[in-house]
């Protein structure tokens, strides 16, 4: 019994970095490799990385606690086209940001709101929200993209200067490894991080032990939230421009990430190092198909496969554990 929980957690801390070498490996063999691993394209990688390692570091606390949030590609091309709706009518950079941040957050306590106050489950409410959101976005954006100036500051946040070089990396790159950081210490040395592990571990342990339920999932979607909201300003400044129809499949991604990273679907496990892993190996696997000349079908199979056996993984690693 011992060796198989040993077993559990070894997979849960170091699948995620044998997932990627496996992956990095895999395309090492294929003539694409002095593409793939030159400095430029690892530059690339990381700024693709970005957007999905900033939704992921929200999604992670999401899942920790027993939830899921199905409506994070929207509210990252809600986000994004508000941004651009701000900046092409006056706003200057930093209150547009706090107003996209803002909103994304916004959202996320309404989600959290309904799972919490109807007592419904987050799979159906934030699908529900997928819709809504999506909508709201064609609504603002009038089913058309805007573009923002080229010399707004935001376009520098994700711009690869010296692109054949790995260095220097965007400030956007940066900003998500700080913010992992922050949010990993949250996780793990706080008692709203100890709440979301007692809440995803047992609901009715955690109430017995005086945790306020309702709220705490309303603080964790919030919190999520504003996560999603500064991916969809990410978004804006790599594109720049706002797009509604942008992040579509972008849930996947970043679901698909924190479940390499270790976390489970059934709540209680994860961690921020993991999930950042996980979202490098679905970044990696994207940019390697492409330079390999894989057709679009293939990539999404590849994707879809890839998903579906984290997804395994984790039933597996639960099963070791019980």
């Amino acid at each position: 019994m011992i060796s198989k929980i040993r077993l559990a957690r070894w997979l849960q801390v170091g699948g995620p970095f044998v997932g990627l070498l496996f992956v990095c490996g895999l395309f090492a063999l294929t003539e694409a490799r002095p593409f793939i691993f030159a400095p430029g394209n690892l530059k690339t990688v990381l700024v693709q990385t970005v957007i999905v390692s900033v939704g992921a570091l929200g999604m992670t606390l999401i899942i920790i606690s027993g939830g899921i949030d199905l409506s994070v590609g929207a509210v990252v091309a809600l986000t994004s086209v508000l941004g651009a709706k701000l900046l092409t009518t006056g706003w200057g950079t930093w209150p547009a940001a706090a107003a996209v941040i803002l909103a994304g957050g916004a959202i996320g306590l309404i989600n959290g709101s309904l799972i919490a106050g109807l007592r419904l489950l987050p799979f159906i409410v934030t699908l529900g929200m997928m819709g809504i959101v999506r909508g709201s976005a064609k609504w603002l954006g009038n089913s058309q993209t805007i573009s923002i100036p080229g010399d707004a500051p935001i376009n520098s946040l994700m711009a690869r200067s010296a692109p054949r070089e790995l260095f220097p990396l965007p400030p956007g790159v940066w900003l998500a490894l700080g913010l992992a950081v922050f949010t990993a210490f949250i996780l793990r040395s706080t008692i709203f991080g100890r709440r979301i592990f007692a809440l995803g571990s047992s609901e009715a342990t955690a109430r017995l032990c005086g945790i306020r339920i309702g709220l705490t999932r309303i603080q964790i979607y919030g919190v999520a939230g504003l996560f999603f909201g500064l991916a969809g300003w990410m978004q804006l400044s790599r594109l720049t421009q706002g797009d509604p129809s942008i992040a579509q499949g972008l849930e996947l991604d970043i679901i698909a990430a924190v479940v390499i990273g270790g976390a489970s679907l059934s709540g209680g496990a994860g961690s921020i190092l993991g999930s950042l892993i996980g979202a490098l190996v679905m970044a990696v696997l994207r940019n390697g198909a492409s330079l390999c000349g894989w057709p679009n079908f293939a990539q999404e199979i590849v994707i879809g496969t890839v998903i579906v056996l984290a997804v395994a993984l984790d039933q597996w690693r639960q099963g070791k554990k019980n």
